[in-house]
């Protein structure tokens, strides 16, 4: 039977700090047997212990037993359950008990001690724990063998440090939901956050944050002190950032089996650890130290006790029963807790004891009284419900579906904020247990799916809840598996995860407004950009210099890239380059960037005259230089009429080589053919609006248009682009040349052909006439009749 005499089985302990593989030796020894039962300190750890069993001999050779849940198959095998919900009726080859040091806790010991004293299994016994229980264990179960469990990691003293310097994989410890929280939102705010648990939180919220932990989402979690009982994780370093706790009587300092116990959670297997203090705390004791780090620490001299010999027939006989003294010495009574607190109180309202007629109804009562009080109200809200459900229980046989349903109902809602959550999750969960209570309902099958399926919902709910309030995605993604793949640039907008976080401009990440992102989210970002600068920068500096473009404000662009932009010179053909930002590059790179657009200046001012610098022009007369030296001044055009002393002074020699090199002679203007390309004719005009100090930069027309209309833009900036402002239109100069030709002849015929002037223009019949009147010609349109065109005189 569960509760069999210590001589009927193998009796043994297993006994050590914490990673030493314990838990494991005892599912191997459980499945050794045929049967077999364990218990254990956490409904989280009994489900993680419930997982790994099932995927050895499958779910319908094991029963999970908890409080709140029960998964009970036809022929259960194996029981995995709390300490607390052990079904010890039942015959089991294998049984045992984790962490059996808790019967010196005040709160739970009793349960653990009374396991200790009656809890068998058929064949063999294992007892789990720290060491500090040994004495104490040895004298309550005379002949018991102890065998030790070295731990399998070393763990060492690191210091103290602030809550933001903790490392990756860190477990910070606080005691109350206030510092949790706190201490979750400085994560936040610098390493994108942390998961976090405490054990206001269900199981399954619990299991969530934990999993987002061990995927590697967050770095850091921050939790009570839960996490010393047994629960799986990598963990590398833990870090106290307080020292005491509120143990549901009062404020106390932890001991150091306690510190060593929560410690010892950093490292895994064979993997080391470490532990240390937050500055809130400072450093430990070095004798402190030296206790968690060699796993030495005094043992127990006490474990705590309560009757479990009930005498059910009468109120004060079942609390004299409860407040029996413990046999021996070292068992100290556990008086006055919840769950006898709550039997007291009830016993005395006279409608409820009328009831207690039968040690029946006195044990239903009691085991009412054993209703977990979830939301630790301390008050009498508890009381009071334990009163109703037990009232209903005692008159109809079980909880009508009507008060279930109105309790249950309300809370199946996920909107408000944490603490709404929670609250709704302590309710929920106070109604699960009680589905799960044998003959409590008429429709348990129904109420147990339906408290599970609302916990669930608000579980879920809670965590992501907490996860929007203590973790920032974009740092999950840029810190976990996704890595750097996680952050994507769209038409200059940097995303993480589909969020906003900035713009790349000019080599340049600059933060969207706002909050900023952590700061892990920035280097992560600034790291993925600038590896995708290096090779653009390889790009445009290996680039062809037709690839460097400039717009009407003066940037200077690579393909959508802005490099930099046009300044003012000294002179007219000395503009300068200025770098746009680029501070996502190193300071030799940007200097490397400002060189190759300096050299693309040079070149590009220098091959806009290259025609008028070729080795031909050294052989010419004064008047041919004087003519190429005014050509160079008037950016490719300059007006006949201002150089007519030179162009007379040409020689035969000077006129050959400068028609070599593309110098043509006009009526109106002498120009450099090849400089009335359209790249040429926009840097001309980028290099007078940069002198004259213009905004934007004046533009030629598009290329393949001869003539447009000059509204708002000055006649010398058409001049220097090459253009001639006559009448009505800008004209390019070779064009007016031809135009001006086009109409001498048509003078000396007396007949104008609007048409062949209007295809060499590229415009309309009216302004074809203010060009011709512009040029000195009466001009009379076909459409008035003959029509005629003549110099005026």
């Amino acid at each position: 039977m569960g509760r069999a005499r210590p001589h009927e089985s193998k009796v043994w302990a297993l006994l050590g700090p914490t990673n030493t593989g314990k838990t494991h030796r005892a599912i191997e020894r459980l499945l050794a047997h045929d049967s077999g039962m364990i218990g254990l300190p956490l409904r989280l750890l009994a489900r993680e212990v419930y997982d790994r069993v099932v995927a050895r001999v499958g779910p319908d050779a094991v029963a999970l037993v908890t409080g709140e849940e029960k998964r009970i198959p036809a022929e259960p095998k194996y029981f995995v359950c709390t300490v607390e919900a052990m079904p010890l009726d039942r015959p089991v080859a294998f049984l045992a008990v984790d962490e059996i040091q808790l019967a010196g806790d005040r709160n739970r010991g009793h349960t653990f001690t009374d396991r200790i004293l009656g809890a068998r299994g058929v064949r063999e016994t294992l007892f789990l724990g720290s060491t500090i229980a040994q004495p104490l264990l040895e004298r309550l179960v005379p002949g018991i063998t102890v065998e030790s469990a070295p731990r399998l990691s070393k763990l060492t003293w690191a210091g103290c440090r602030k809550v933001t310097s903790a490392p990756p994989r860190s477990a910070l410890i606080a005691f109350s939901a206030e510092q949790v929280y706190a201490h979750a939102h400085r994560l936040r705010a610098v390493h994108g956050g942390a998961a976090v648990v405490l054990g206001a939180l269900s199981p399954r919220t619990r299991n969530a944050q934990v999993a987002m932990y061990q995927a590697g989402e967050v770095a850091h979690l921050v939790a009570t002190d839960a996490i010393g009982m047994g629960l799986n994780m990598d963990i590398t370093h833990v870090g106290f950032t307080a020292l005491r706790k509120f143990d549901g009587r009062g404020h106390r300092e932890l001991g150091p089996a306690e510190l060593g116990q929560i410690a010892g959670r950093a490292g895994r297997y064979t993997a080391d650890g470490t532990f240390g203090t937050t500055r809130e705390v400072g450093d430990l004791d070095p004798e402190l130290i030296t206790a968690i780090e060699s796993h030495q620490f005094a043992p127990l001299d006490h474990l705590f006790w309560r009757n479990s010999d009930l005498d059910l027939r009468s109120p004060e006989a079942l609390l004299r029963s409860l407040r029996a003294p413990p046999p021996h010495p070292f068992l100290v009574p556990s008086w006055g807790e919840e769950d006898e607190r709550a039997l007291e109180a009830l016993c005395r309202e006279p409608a409820l004891r009328a009831r207690l007629t039968t040690p029946h109804a006195l044990g239903r009562l009691w085991a009412v009284c054993q209703i977990p009080d979830y939301r630790k109200t301390e008050t009498n809200a508890h009381v009071e419900l334990l009163g109703e459900i037990a009232t209903h229980l005692l008159d109809e046989g079980s909880l009508p579906d009507d008060y279930l349903e109105r309790h249950v109902r309300r809370l199946d809602r996920v909107d408000g904020d944490l603490e709404t959550l929670m609250a709704r999750i302590a309710w929920i969960r106070t109604f699960t247990y009680v589905a799960w209570q044998r003959d409590w309902s008429g429709n348990p099958g129904h109420w147990q799916a339906e408290t599970r399926r609302i916990e669930d919902r608000l579980s879920d709910a809670l965590h992501v809840c907490l996860t929007e309030a203590f973790v920032d995605r974009r740092v999950t993604l840029v810190v976990g598996q996704a890595g750097t793949g996680a952050i994507e640039v769209v038409d200059g907008e940097v995303r993480v995860g589909g969020s906003v976080v900035g713009r790349l401009r000019d080599g340049t990440f600059e933060v969207a407004p706002g909050t900023p992102p952590p700061r892990p989210v920035l280097q992560a970002v600034r790291r993925r950009l600038r590896s995708d600068l290096l090779p653009l920068l390889q790009e445009i500096e290996s680039g062809r210099d037709e690839a460097i473009t400039f717009d009407d404000a003066g940037q200077l662009r690579f393909g959508p890239h802005v490099l930099g932009r046009w300044t003012a010179g000294p002179d007219t053909l000395e503009p300068k380059v200025a770098l746009a930002r680029w501070e996502l590059l190193e300071p030799g790179e940007r200097e490397a960037l400002r060189a190759r657009l300096a050299g693309w200046r040079d070149r590009s001012v220098k091959g806009l005259f290259a025609v008028l610098q070729r080795a031909p022009v050294k052989g010419l007369a004064p008047a041919g230089k004087g003519l190429v030296h005014a050509l160079t001044r008037g950016l490719g055009s300059v007006d006949a009429i201002g150089v007519e002393d030179l162009v007379a002074g040409l020689t035969d020699d000077d006129r050959r080589t400068l028609a070599k090199l593309d110098v043509r002679f006009g009526v109106h203007t002498v120009y450099v053919a090849s400089m009335l390309r359209a790249r040429p004719m926009a840097l001309r005009g980028a290099l007078w609006s940069l002198f004259a100090g213009r905004r934007p930069l004046v533009v030629p027309p598009p290329e393949g248009r001869t003539s447009v209309t000059p509204a708002g833009i000055p006649e010398l900036a058409w001049r220097a682009m090459g253009f001639r402002v006559i009448g009505p239109l800008a004209i390019r100069v070779d064009i007016l040349e031809q135009v001006s030709n086009e109409l001498r002849t048509q003078s000396r015929r007396g007949r104008p052909e609007p048409e062949r002037l209007m295809s060499r223009l590229g415009c309309g019949a009216e302004e074809v006439e203010g060009v011709a009147r512009a040029l000195g010609y009466r001009w009379r349109a076909p459409a008035e009749g003959e029509g005629s065109v003549r110099r005026a005189r």
